[in-house]
């Protein structure tokens, strides 16, 4: 590429946070698709890490420890907040934090657009007429089905999202149908082009001729009751195997390998740590077990899984679980023996699985969220150049 035509290239700016790792795969899922699409411009940044380190750690360990450890808690705030409008005090407050680093950022980088997959609203919330930069545009991608009143900023000019009920929702709420595209939520590479083949199974280690139960425990490895999950779906089952991703949790990927090493059907189950080519794994799978992140359900779609979810938290993960159940396309358990029941009778009831496959497929995009996403960015902006440029 000529050095001229690079900078010629729209400059995007990504800021993201990363409490959970949706928000951080969906801006480099985005970032890639903009690269695919032609356009190398692109910075990422943190904006809580970078503008407050300190008070960054501190509500990162606030928010896994209530998340895991007193989860009523986190539901209780979740709640309480939901419905709280950006000029509230509290809403006001959020979205304060990070304005003076973000002047810098954006005086440094001078970006023709601004994409935020965190609701941390700090540029958006600055009087504009104060600013050096000039006035780029805002978007917003929601990562969950769910919608936090925090999503929702009038200086918002274009809103990305999962479903058409979050469009209708927003709309309630005042948004312009026309400043609200329904995307999906973005994914990293792989998702729509990958099909099972005898490699990728030799790859994991697992036999193409059983079942396969994909139990993903989250980034941090957080699920509850995995070994009794596990044991129960073993022994239940003459022939499922089960994929158990314990992301970065080595604790829980040591303490299950301990306990299953002379388990009698302990051959069946395959262990992982944290899995960068997701998308082959499920591609081999047969049903998903997992938290219900917006990122990892949206995985599970586009991939055509049966999902289910297992004592989902209160918060934006328990009405992502509710909202998918919903449509028929992911079932919520509570009890142990009650997953293990729901997994078997799908696995060996083709009707049912076929079923809930069809309920997955009216859910899917044709094309991946991310480059939807990154071509009417690009869309959008040399619009809005060519505009000017006849001004």
């Amino acid at each position: 590429m000529a050095k001229h035509d690079y900078f010629r290239q729209p400059k995007l700016l990504i800021l993201y946070a990363s409490y959970g790792e949706g928000h951080v795969q969906a801006a480099r899922a985005i970032r890639d698709a903009l690269e695919e699409q032609g356009n190398y411009r692109t910075v990422l940044i943190d904006l809580m890490a970078e503008s407050h380190p300190w008070l960054n750690e501190m509500t990162r360990k606030f928010y896994q420890q209530s998340y895991t450890r007193l989860p009523a808690l986190y539901g209780w705030v979740y709640g309480v907040t939901r419905p709280m409008k950006h000029n509230s005090l509290f809403g006001g407050l959020l979205h304060s934090l990070g304005r003076d680093k973000i002047k810098r950022i954006m005086a440094q980088e001078k970006p023709d657009a601004v994409i935020h997959t965190f609701p941390l609203f700090a540029l958006p919330s600055l009087n504009r007429r104060s600013l050096l930069f000039g006035n780029p545009p805002s978007y917003a991608v929601i990562t969950d089905f769910d919608l936090h009143r925090r999503w929702v900023h009038p200086d918002i000019e274009r809103y990305y999202v999962a479903t058409d009920d979050l469009k209708q929702e927003l709309g309630m709420l005042g948004i312009r149908s026309t400043s609200v595209h329904v995307s999906g939520i973005p994914l990293k590479r792989g998702f729509h082009n990958v099909a099972p083949n005898l490699e990728i199974f030799r790859k994991f280690g697992l036999d193409p001729a059983q079942p396969t139960i994909l139990l993903m425990a989250g980034a941090q490895g957080v699920m509850p009751h995995i070994g009794k999950l596990c044991s129960g779906l073993l022994e239940e089952h003459p022939s499922v195997q089960i994929a158990l991703v314990c992301g970065r949790n080595e604790k829980l990927r040591h303490t299950v390998e301990r306990r299953f090493a002379h388990h009698p059907h302990g051959s069946r189950l395959h262990l992982f740590g944290y899995v960068e080519q997701i998308h082959e794994l499920m591609s081999i799978s047969t049903c998903l077990v997992t938290k219900p992140g917006g990122v990892t359900l949206s995985e599970g779609i586009a991939a055509g899984l049966p999902i289910f979810i297992y004592r989902p938290v209160p918060g934006q993960e328990k009405q992502n679980a509710v909202y998918l159940q919903s449509k028929g396309a992911a079932v919520i358990c509570r009890k142990p023996e009650q997953l293990i029941a729901s997994l078997l009778s799908v696995i060996n009831d083709p009707e049912r699985l076929s079923s809930s496959k069809a309920c997955l497929n009216s859910l899917q995009f044709t094309e991946s969220a991310a480059e939807s996403i990154a071509r009417d960015i690009l869309s959008r902006i040399q619009s809005g150049r060519s505009l000017f440029s006849t001004v």
